[in-house]
């Protein structure tokens, strides 16, 4: 069984409903970066960063998985699917994938400010100023922020260098570390790029470009795999 990876982006989960960096209107819109998603706001403004996932985490908790996520379930029939995704949603899991890597952390889980370890399923949306680890310490979103290393990097790259096929699907292959995993990729292995934008990668590679939004790709990806790449 040939192994196929995936790396997923926001464009995945934009069409469950799920505001992107880029959205006009969106979430993040109203907010800088710099203001909720580095370690600094969290030292400056606690209360503003936790308000900022609980908002987040209320939506996400509304939306479900599409076509292109359960897309990739099916796929797990034919191919070793691995996903690795610059995703914090849960979609990928709900739709019942069953190797998922989250590289910019989990936004369901929190985590000890003290101790890194220490990781929590969270139970409902919401956390607060006061709620802390079994260690006392305060609880803090379990996410990768902007300036912060990326701790399953190392994992990422050693599934991709395993991968027969790699999939981008819903990114436009600008955030890195996670950007840099094509270079990864097996020579002679296909890269299939899935988004209606075609990103700007100079690669002399055997790659594939389907200028689609992620649940019509997969549909037309689906059906070559179908035809020439079980």
């Amino acid at each position: 069984m040939k192994k196929l990876v995936v790396l997923s982006g926001a464009g995945i989960s934009a069409e469950s409903g799920i505001s992107t960096f880029r959205d006009n209107n969106g979430l993040w819109d109203n907010y800088r970066i710099e203001d909720v998603a580095t370690p600094e706001a969290w030292i400056r403004n606690q209360e503003l960063v936790l308000d900022f996932y609980n908002q987040r985490r209320k939506q996400a908790a509304d939306v479900k998985p599409n076509a292109a996520h359960y897309a990739l379930v099916e796929l797990e029939k034919d191919f070793d699917v691995s996903i690795i995704t610059q995703n914090v949603d849960n979609l990928h899991e709900i739709a019942g994938s069953s190797k998922v890597i989250h590289l910019h952390g989990e936004l369901f889980k929190s985590r000890s400010t003290k101790n890194p370890d220490l990781v929590y399923q969270m139970t409902s949306w919401e956390l607060k100023t006061g709620d802390l680890c079994e260690e006392g310490s305060q609880l803090r979103p379990h996410i990768v922020w902007f300036g912060e290393e990326v701790p399953m990097m190392e994992t990422a790259v050693e599934v991709t260098e395993e991968a027969d096929i790699f999939l981008v699907i819903g990114t436009s292959l600008a955030v890195y570390p996670a950007a840099g995993l094509v270079h990864y990729v097996p020579a002679g292995k296909p890269i299939y790029i899935i988004d209606p934008a075609k990103p700007e990668i100079n690669l002399k590679r055997n790659m594939t470009f389907i200028q689609e939004k992620a649940t019509t790709g997969m549909e037309t990806l689906t059906k070559k795999f179908l035809l020439h790449d079980k």
